[in-house]
């Protein structure tokens, strides 16, 4: 009876440890269920947060060492830059909100608008 239980107690533990490293193996970064929430994350979080890229672009084309007036080009360019890029990543929002079930990567990058903010974003199909 001894016997009988120690070979349960064996069993039991190589089926936790086995589980345990099937489990890490899932949630790797390239995982298709990882990509698949991560673009479902970012769909909604860029509908509701794509009008952060106007002060963003503001503050892109502010800091352009080219610009001739640079107070009055932020404020020009840098909200019709900023409502373009509104309308793309919230855009991209609804795309990666209605095909998150495709474990792609999201279709913005930054994939979210706070991510890097000094940094111009760039919109692209599922890749």
């Amino acid at each position: 009876m001894k016997r009988i239980f120690r070979y349960l107690a064996m069993y039991s533990l190589l089926l936790l440890f086995s589980l345990q490293a099937a489990a890490a193996d899932e949630t790797t970064q390239d995982s298709p269920l990882n990509k698949s929430g991560l673009k479902l994350l970012s769909g909604i979080a860029n509908i509701a947060t794509g009008w952060i890229e106007i002060p963003k672009n503001i503050n892109l084309v502010g800091q352009q060492q080219n610009v001739p007036a640079p107070g009055v080009a932020a404020i020009g360019q840098g909200v019709f830059q900023g409502i373009w890029h509104t309308l793309n990543r919230t855009g991209c929002g609804v795309f990666d909100l209605v095909t998150f079930m495709f474990p792609t990567n999201p279709s913005v990058d930054p994939v979210f608008v706070w991510d890097d903010f000094l940094k111009e974003s760039r919109f692209m199909g599922p890749r």
